[in-house]
């Protein structure tokens, strides 16, 4: 029986991105809704009902939701190809942390940059947004990639962020290559992954994406 597999997400989304290229990395074909969060549909809020957010997959009726969560589901099931978590515990458990990392800091710093009001200094955002990324750049170290020799967890979690660093930079007034020009040299080799450049979205719509909302919320 073949498996039944829907993903509910939004097209800028970076954590519905990952879900994407996990499933481009597994070679499965899923069917896509493309959700508007400001007017959820009924079968987000019911598989969803805790937190009702994107991205959410729903596999043979049953609904995985949390981007990293669905990623180490996909990893899981479907182990026959591309693994993307090492089987040794500790290095499992070190991908988990700097997955975590990039969910626990980077998204809410990088929201300091992109949705600071006029009122508000978005200098501590892009400071931090910088020291957040060389200690990353720094894990990665002279690697390929965060998993070693080949793309893994790590880089799902954050190589979905590359298409919002032309957002950060415009709003912030730098340059991610001048500051971490090792990462930016990871993203590139990422981006030759057909997996990774079919799941990303284009940079510049991300941006049009990002500056309509700032017209709606009053601050661009």
């Amino acid at each position: 029986m073949a498996d039944d597999i829907v993903l509910l997400s939004g097209w800028p989304s970076m954590f519905g991105m990952r879900v994407r290229v996990a499933l481009a990395e597994k070679g499965l074909k899923y069917e896509y809704r493309e959700e508007d969060l400001r007017n959820k549909s009924p079968l987000l809020l019911n598989m969803n009902p805790v937190h009702k957010k994107i991205p959410v997959l729903i596999h043979n009726g049953k609904p995985i939701s949390e981007s990293m969560v669905i990623v180490e589901y996909i990893d899981g099931v479907w182990n026959h190809k591309s693994p993307l978590l090492p089987t040794d515990p500790y290095q499992r458990a070190q991908a988990r942390f700097w997955a975590d990392y990039v969910d626990k800091k980077l998204y809410d710093i990088g929201k300091k940059i992109i949705w600071s009001t006029k009122e508000e200094d978005p200098e501590t955002g892009k400071k931090e947004f910088i020291e957040c990324l060389k200690l990353l750049e720094r894990e990665l170290g002279d690697n390929p990639y965060f998993g070693g020799e080949n793309f893994g967890f790590v880089d799902v979690s954050l190589v979905t962020f590359s298409c919002w660093f032309h957002t950060y930079e415009s709003y912030g007034n730098f340059s991610i290559e001048t500051e971490c020009p090792k990462l930016i040299s990871w993203t590139k080799r990422c981006l030759e992954k057909d997996s990774v450049s079919s799941s990303l979205a284009d940079p510049h719509k991300i941006h049009d994406f990002a500056s309509g909302v700032r017209k709606r919320l009053g601050i661009e």
